[in-house]
């Protein structure tokens, strides 16, 4: 399932609390890179799965060097007809990262939504099979959306992700009625991301945001909000 370790990518993430959406791409844009904002304002929304044990949450919180993440991701409206929506493997390996994505047949997330929904969409999918036994031991955990916007560097080597609004919902099995949630208003995530070979220049961008570079995960924080 890995790549050559050279297509891997860094997302080195920097958590801002104090600073405004016009302050902070201010900020990006007068950043000596020359970052121009590549694509239009959309809402992200996610579902993540783990362990019954909640093994992908724990790995995650001791920072497991090697771990592997897996959530439905789509864009756009949140609840209704979802058409459109992947499934991603998003695999660590130390501080660099990689992904494995497979196009889902629609389903619905609404009030009705289940499990057994899923797995539907799962076997209309063509998912390969290891994936599929994989799904069987692991279950919706939390549901998530924030607004993104997309900035590229002149040297079309650096991406940033600039994220924010966001709101984490408890997703139960079944009987959900995502009534059970949790809005962050003041924090923005800012996301630098490059490929492996790009590490050496990546400093002289990141000098220049006075921000706070963490380990953050939207997925932690999420299961923390809502004590799950």
């Amino acid at each position: 399932m890995k790549k050559e370790l050279t297509d891997w990518r860094y997302e080195r993430k920097f958590v801002i609390e104090e600073m405004s959406i016009h302050e902070i791409e201010h900020l990006i844009k007068h950043n000596p890179a020359i970052f121009f904002e590549i694509f239009y304002e959309r809402v992200v929304n996610n579902i993540y799965f783990d362990s019954y044990g909640m093994r992908n949450y724990n790995e995650n919180l001791n920072g497991n060097a090697e771990r592997v993440k897996i959530r439905i991701r789509w864009y756009g409206k949140t609840f209704g007809l979802i058409k459109g929506a992947i499934l991603e493997l998003k695999i660590k390996n130390n501080e660099l990262g990689d992904k494995k994505t497979f196009q889902l047949a629609p389903f619905v997330l609404d009030k009705s939504f289940s499990l057994d929904f899923l797995q539907k969409a799962f076997l209309k999918s063509n998912l390969p099979e290891w994936l599929i036994e994989e799904l069987k031991i692991s279950h919706p955990s939390l549901l998530n959306t924030y607004k993104r916007r997309y900035f590229r560097s002149a040297n079309k080597k650096y991406r940033i992700t600039l994220d924010w609004n966001m709101i984490f919902f408890k997703i139960k099995k079944s009987n959900n009625n995502f009534d059970e949630r949790v809005l962050d208003e003041t924090t923005k995530v800012l996301e630098i991301k490059y490929l492996l070979k790009d590490y050496e220049t990546e400093s002289f961008i990141s000098q220049y945001f006075p921000f706070r570079l963490v380990a953050h995960s939207k997925y932690i924080k999420g299961i923390d909000f809502l004590n799950l």
